[in-house]
């Protein structure tokens, strides 16, 4: 009993944590990299060929291209914290969408529907208020000069505007792409073969799109710095590991459940940015961190209340059916005496 609710719920848990975590490192890395003059194109096209070169033999041993230039444009247009700020919309977008596909329940009289769209709003509000408000600091750069996530001084805020627009519709194609992974899980409930195949099709549809817009030769040259680790780390980590653990975790838990992990990024990047960067701790960071631990905690409940909802049905159905059996069973060989 305490083995199946570790897996169905304490690793489920701390995979979507660490998959948080690599995401936010990959953010970091790519905008670090595109100040350095890497292409998003040349970057989306090496990292699903490396990814599908990193899965391809665990394919055989276990089992949103547009999203993903959506989104690497938009943060070079912007910032990898505005990028962790925007990926907030994923719950709620996803929570509609799967209403819409009748994945989740809306029982709008029901405590465990209220508790998710509370707990959604909470969480969301939470991570908003680390981007919107800083406050005094509590801990201050430890580095006189960092490494800058945030757009360049003096540009033009249209810019901004633009890659917060493109990191929106990027975290809503993800949301239905959520939506989709879902239902191919029922059906072919093979996490590895299912990721693997996915990155093969994206390395071959980005592949001539992202040669013909960069036609620049010398860009899809790799130096050995910051853009080689880059392309690496999103092979290894960004698009196979995360893929990998956030289908595995749809199969599991659901469309809403890996969503409602998105406004954590916001939290896990300020908190890589005083570790790794330098950068000061804010009141509003811890502020905004409480109330989304809050709002995180709320849905988890509610999922937690609906699963054990759920098994407590389908034991009341699996003991009456019991139940009925042997009076079937008398009633028959009453008929035959």
């Amino acid at each position: 009993m305490a083995g199946r609710y570790c897996y169905e719920n304490g690793l489920p848990f701390s995979a979507m944590v660490t998959a948080e975590c690599t995401n936010v490192g990959l953010n970091i890395l790519f905008k670090a990299s595109s100040l350095k003059g890497l292409s998003y194109y040349v970057f989306v096209l090496y990292m699903y060929a490396f990814s599908t070169l990193v899965l391809f033999p665990l394919a055989f041993v276990f089992r949103g291209f547009s999203g993903q230039l959506c989104n690497y444009k938009g943060i070079e247009f912007s910032s990898a914290t505005l990028a962790s700020a925007i990926s907030n919309l994923t719950p709620a977008f996803t929570f509609i969408l799967a209403v819409i596909f009748r994945m989740e329940n809306l029982a709008l009289r029901c405590s465990i529907t209220q508790a998710k769209i509370m707990g959604t709003i909470v969480s969301i509000s939470g991570a908003l208020v680390v981007v919107f408000y800083k406050g005094p600091t509590i801990i201050s750069s430890s580095q006189s000069t960092s490494l800058s996530l945030h757009s360049p001084q003096g540009t033009s805020e249209t810019p901004w505007v633009i890659g917060g627009l493109l990191l929106a519709a990027s975290n809503l194609l993800f949301s239905g792409w959520y939506i989709v992974q879902t239902q191919v899980m029922k059906i072919y409930p093979a996490e590895i073969v299912v990721v693997f195949l996915y990155l093969l099709c994206a390395t071959i549809i980005s592949a001539p799109v992202c040669l013909i817009v960069e036609g620049n030769l010398s860009s899809w040259i790799l130096r050995p710095d910051i853009t080689l680790v880059a392309v690496i780390y999103s092979g290894f980590f960004g698009s196979s590991f995360s893929s990998v653990i956030h289908t595995w975790c749809l199969h599991l838990k659901g469309p809403v459940y890996v969503s409602i992990f998105k406004p954590l990024s916001i939290v896990i990047a300020a908190a890589m940015g005083v570790i790794f960067l330098g950068d000061a701790l804010y009141l509003g960071s811890v502020i905004g961190a409480i109330i989304l631990s809050i709002g995180f905690y709320g849905v988890i409940w509610a999922k937690a209340k609906e699963e054990l909802r759920q098994d407590y049905c389908s034991a009341s159905l699996g003991s009456s059916s019991d139940d009925k059996t042997p009076l079937l069973d008398s009633y028959k060989s009453e008929d035959i005496e």
